[in-house]
C-alpha cells in the first residue's frame, strides 16, 4: 500500500472538493469575476475609446448603440456603457467596504458577549435584539436624510460623491452586524469549553490571545459564509437607498442612481433601467448561490 494513498486529506482541500462539485456555486463565482474584470475595465476602455464618462452632451441625448458609444448614451448624452462599468465600481466596492466593517463589528461583538458571557452577554445580546426589531427600510432612509453639514462637515464634501459613498458604508454597516454577532456568539459559547481553549487559558494566556489565537481561527467558516451572503444583501441596500435618492450622490454613478435617474424615462428609453436593474439582480443572485455553495461546502455533515 503506497504512503501517498493514506496521506491525510486537509479540511480546506476537502471543502474545496465539495465546492467544485457544486456547479451552480461554480458558475456563479465565474459570473462574480467576470463582473469584476467587466468594471475595473473602465478605465482602460474610456482611454481607448477617449471618451469622459461624465462629460455631458444635450445634443446626442438617448443616442442608439453606435461604434464609439456601444449602449448608446443616456438623458445627459452620458456613455452608458462607462456609467455601467463606473456605477458597478461603486455598488461592488460599497458591498465589499460594507460588509467587512458591519462583519468585523459583529464578530467584535460576538466575541466578547460568547466568550466573557454573564453581564457582558445579556447586554450585548439585548442590544442586538434591538437593532433586529428596528424597521429596516425606514431605518435607513431616516440615517441617509441627516444633514452632514450639521454634524461638522464641509458643504463641499456633504455633497461630495465621497461622502455618499461613506454615508451609506456607515449606515449599512450600523445596521447590518447582527446576524454576523449572533453567529459568532454561537460558536464562541461552543469553541470556549473545548480542551485546547482551557488549556490556553491555563497556560496564562490573555483573553485576547485567546480568542484571537484559538477561538476566531476556529469559527471561521461561520463568518465567510454570512459575510459571503452579506455582499447581495449590502449591494441591494444601496442599491435601494440610491434609488430612493438617499444613497450615492450624482454624478458619482451607481447602479441604484442610475435606476432611480432612468425610473421617468422607462417608456421612452427602457434600456436605461434594464441595464443597471440587470447587474444588479444578476450580482445578487451569483452572490447568493455562492454563498449557498460556500455553505454546503463547509458543512461538516456532507
Amino acid at each position: 500500500m503506497s504512503v501517498a494513498a493514506d496521506a491525510p486529506v486537509s479540511v480546506w482541500r476537502l471543502r474545496w472538493r465539495r465546492l467544485r462539485r457544486d456547479r451552480t456555486a461554480m458558475a456563479s463565482a465565474a459570473v462574480l469575476l467576470l463582473l469584476v474584470a467587466f468594471v475595473l475595465s473602465a478605465g482602460p476602455l474610456a482611454a481607448l475609446l477617449g471618451i469622459d464618462p461624465d462629460a455631458t452632451d444635450l445634443l446626442s441625448r438617448y443616442d442608439p448603440p453606435t461604434a464609439r458609444h456601444w449602449l448608446g448614451t443616456d438623458d445627459a448624452g452620458r456613455d452608458e456603457l462607462l456609467r455601467l462599468m463606473y456605477g458597478g465600481q461603486t455598488s461592488l466596492l460599497v458591498g465589499l467596504v460594507a460588509t467587512i466593517v458591519g462583519g468585523a463589528l459583529g464578530v467584535l461583538i460576538g466575541l466578547i458577549a460568547g466568550y466573557f458571557g454573564g453581564l457582558a452577554d445579556a447586554a450585548l445580546m439585548r442590544i442586538t435584539d434591538g437593532f433586529i426589531a428596528l424597521p429596516l427600510l425606514p431605518l435607513l432612509i431616516v440615517l441617509a436624510a441627516v444633514d452632514l453639514t450639521k454634524l461638522g462637515f464641509s458643504a463641499e464634501f456633504a455633497h461630495s460623491g465621497a461622502a455618499g459613498f461613506w454615508r451609506v458604508v456607515v449606515i449599512i454597516s450600523i445596521v447590518d452586524w447582527t446576524g454576523v454577532a449572533r453567529l459568532v456568539r454561537a460558536a464562541t459559547l461552543e469553541l470556549r469549553d473545548r480542551d485546547f481553549v482551557l488549556s490556553a487559558r491555563a497556560s496564562g494566556g490573555s483573553a485576547a490571545y485567546v480568542l484571537a489565537r484559538h477561538i476566531l481561527p476556529n469559527a471561521a467558516t461561520p463568518i465567510i459564509i454570512a459575510g459571503t451572503l452579506t455582499v447581495g444583501r449590502v449591494i441591494l441596500f444601496e442599491s435601494v437607498l440610491s434609488f430612493l435618492g438617499f444613497g450615492i450622490v450624482p454624478p458619482t454613478p451607481s447602479w441604484g442612481n442610475m435606476l432611480n435617474n432612468a425610473q421617468e424615462m422607462v417608456t421612452t428609453a427602457p434600456a436605461l433601467a434594464i441595464y443597471p436593474g440587470l447587474l444588479i439582480f444578476i450580482t445578487v443572485i451569483a452572490v447568493n448561490f455562492l454563498g449557498d455553495g460556500l455553505r454546503n461546502a463547509f458543512d461538516p455533515r456532507g
